[in-house]
């Protein structure tokens, strides 16, 4: 048995912290600074940007236009916005507008994202503290002036 005076040393184990002798031996908490991404259940949860509902709207909206007019470059710039907004994860409307500079923000959560220099429109329901964005419309310019973005 060990004497209670003199504790024998814990081997350091990943989800511990070693113990600080001067403070009676008291185990760390479950969770230390090497792992960050530990969930309650002790597996590891990746962090992940943006999660990007509604994509189908821009992927029918580039299916039916195929062979048109710049939709090759908007296809390329669409691309870019997706990867832009999969890896980050913006918090507040000023987050956007610094990855976006161009993005309007509108009320009640929605943004306007102008995609290969404003010849196209994204407007998305952004919910910032779930980490979602929700595409609602894709389209023209002129097509964007015939609905409203912020019932859409």
């Amino acid at each position: 048995m060990v004497d209670k005076g003199d504790p024998a040393p814990r081997p350091n184990r990943p989800h511990q912290r070693p113990a600080d002798r001067s403070a009676g031996n008291i185990p760390a908490p479950p969770f230390s600074q090497n792992w960050n991404f530990c969930s309650i259940f002790g597996n590891f949860a990746l962090w992940f940007g943006m999660i990007v509902i509604g994509t189908d709207i821009a992927e029918t909206y580039f299916k039916n236009h195929k062979g048109h007019k710049g939709i090759a470059a908007a296809r390329s710039q669409y691309d870019a916005w997706l990867k832009i907004l999969e890896t980050s994860a913006p918090k507040t409307p000023e987050d956007i507008k610094k990855m976006h500079p161009k993005a309007s923000i509108l009320k009640s959560g929605r943004v306007v994202f102008n995609i290969k220099a404003n010849d196209f429109r994204l407007v998305a329901l952004v919910q910032y503290e779930a980490g979602v964005l929700f595409i609602r419309f894709f389209g023209s310019h002129q097509e964007y002036d015939e609905i409203d973005a912020e019932t859409v």
